[in-house]
């Protein structure tokens, strides 16, 4: 009796033991899952931070180089681009990460929310954020390229900047800064939208949006020069 006894007290403890080893094995499993689920969480977090910082850089960039600008048209016209590009306004670029983006889609989606072509008649549609009709913005992109080829920045993103006419005007020309209307000045001359963009790693996006007028500073000295400069008079992010 006592060994038949004996070997049921075993065997209870093999299953007790397996029990635990079984429940150990699960909370390992869960603080594994829940310590990658942190790590996951905080890399989003961070990407989306640089690509917000990334964003704002290339935007400054463009307007640095809108200030020497002496005239906006061949921006808005896509004719005379930033100093800082890598290469034609168009086709696809490699991420650091292996990933792919087409700066054709980035552009469609930005006039007309859609990756593919758009019309003339697409761009001019009335939508909520786009409703000035004719006079909606044309996006043209002018800066474009890597962050870090911007100077001693490491930085894995990949930047873009449009500009686009300020619809306020009312010429009905996107792609010239402001035509005098029965020899009345434009209300838009000397503004304009500048449209930036980030992508980066853990598909991190970010866009900005700024208005931003063309102001000439007086001279403080007679034999000084009346100089430009730069004011933005709005900025929001879009996403």
């Amino acid at each position: 009796m006592s060994i038949s006894k004996s070997g049921s007290e075993r065997g209870v403890a093999l299953v007790i033991a397996v029990m635990a080893t079984s429940l150990m094995l699960a909370l390992g499993g869960a603080l594994i899952l829940l310590s990658s689920s942190e790590t996951a969480i905080a890399a989003n977090f961070r990407a989306a931070h640089e690509a917000t910082y990334a964003a704002d850089a290339v935007l400054e960039r463009a307007m640095a180089d809108l200030q020497n600008a002496p005239d906006w048209s061949p921006a808005l016209a896509g004719t005379v681009p930033s100093s800082f590009t890598d290469g034609p306004p168009s086709g696809t670029r490699t991420l650091a990460d292996g990933s792919t983006i087409d700066l054709d889609q980035i552009t469609n989606l930005a006039a007309c929310q859609k990756p593919t072509l758009c019309s003339d008649s697409d761009i001019a549609a009335a939508t909520i954020e786009r409703p000035w009709g004719i006079n909606n913005p044309r996006w043209a992109l002018y800066a474009f390229g890597p962050l870090e080829n911007m100077g001693a920045i490491q930085s894995s993103f990949y930047v873009l900047a449009f500009v686009g006419d300020d619809p306020s005007e009312n010429d009905n020309d996107p792609a010239i800064d402001g035509l005098e209307i029965d020899g009345q000045p434009n209300p838009g001359r000397g503004i304009i939208l500048v449209r930036a963009e980030a992508f980066g790693p853990r598909n991190a996006h970010k866009v900005l949006e700024a208005t931003v007028a063309r102001i000439e500073m007086p001279p403080t000295a007679p034999d000084d020069q009346i100089t430009t400069a730069l004011r933005v008079l709005a900025w929001r992010q879009l996403r």
